[in-house]
């Protein structure tokens, strides 16, 4: 026959024991699941910050971000009503231009093209006043958006924020 306190002696080291098992396996655990987390060597890579102060309007940079290059361009306004003027085109991948920029003088594309990855050229040598992928003649229009050739999409948006008036991040740090 067990008597009470018996009973709870027993539920009580059961309790316990089960508490520290937990914890035990907590403890085990803890590393190999901190070990899916990004390193920092990669977490530097996740955001690229541009000084825009000095883009001059009409003048775009390349600066790379996560290995690949992006471009940046300072719209002048005969380009951003250029791509303003063709949001009622008949366009292979349909975009309005508003949707694809934060800032309508800032246009920030990935310069690769969808097609075979081919860096294109700058602004301004396509047929349409945007961009041209000399591989095979894929041209842009001042949107980045696909007006002629091959490619099936159109130059990629990555993501990006004006961190102030004179600084772009491209990316987001994930932690």
């Amino acid at each position: 026959m067990v008597t009470e306190s018996e009973e709870g002696r027993r539920d009580f080291l059961l309790l316990a024991t089960s508490a520290v098992g937990a914890a035990g396996v907590a403890g085990a655990a803890w590393p190999f699941i901190k070990s899916w987390s990004p390193s920092s060597d990669v977490l530097s890579q996740a955001t690229t910050e541009v000084d825009i102060s000095s883009l001059a309007e009409g003048q775009m940079i390349t600066v790379p971000w996560q290995g690949k290059p992006v471009f940046v361009v300072h719209r002048t306004v005969t380009q951003i009503e250029l791509a303003r003027k063709d949001d009622t085109k008949s366009l292979p991948d349909p975009a309005k231009d508003a949707d694809r920029v934060k800032r309508p003088e800032f246009l920030v594309l990935l310069a690769l093209c969808p097609h075979l990855g081919c860096v294109p050229q700058p602004i301004g040598t396509g047929n349409y006043g945007g961009f041209l992928c000399p591989c095979h003649g894929s041209h842009y229009d001042t949107s980045g958006r696909i007006r002629q050739g091959p490619s099936p999409r159109n130059l990629q948006v990555p993501y990006y924020e004006f961190k102030d008036e004179k600084t772009l991040v491209i990316g987001k740090a994930t932690v």
